[in-house]
């Protein structure tokens, strides 16, 4: 059974970058088609990104497009999310899951919303954005 663990969260200065990491267990990541969430105190998930099987599909939500970016390294079985310019508003929580569905942006809602009621999110890692 597949088991991703979230990482690379740190407080940051507004302007700095920080790369965050998914690390996939219990099975091969290469089968997954792969999102990245997060929560931000008091509100619901908010989709950030999402990246195909194979690296060819990559979707971004409108908030981060231009400054995150997506990838994966299927050998080490990680996915990446690689933020710069980071503002106080990306501060919140960052979890990654398995889509259910290809990688676009429908796929990641409905996974939120499906882990959010039925499943459980992982423990994910804390982006602090702060001067």
């Amino acid at each position: 059974q597949l088991q991703l663990v979230e990482s690379g969260g740190a407080l940051v200065q507004p302007g700095e970058s920080l790369r965050l990491s998914c690390a996939a267990s219990g099975s091969s990541l290469d089968h997954y088609a792969i999102g990245w969430f997060r929560q931000a105190p008091g509100k619901e998930h908010e989709v950030v990104s999402c990246i195909s099987s194979s690296g060819a599909v990559i979707k971004y939500a409108d908030s981060v497009k231009g400054r995150f970016t997506i990838s994966r390294d299927n050998a080490k079985n990680t996915v990446y999310l690689q933020s710069s310019s980071l503002k106080p508003e990306d501060a919140a929580v960052y979890y990654c899951a398995a889509l259910f569905g290809p990688c676009n942006i429908e796929a990641l809602r409905n996974t939120a919303q499906t882990i959010t009621k039925f499943g459980s999110w992982g423990q994910g890692t804390q982006v602090t954005v702060s001067s």
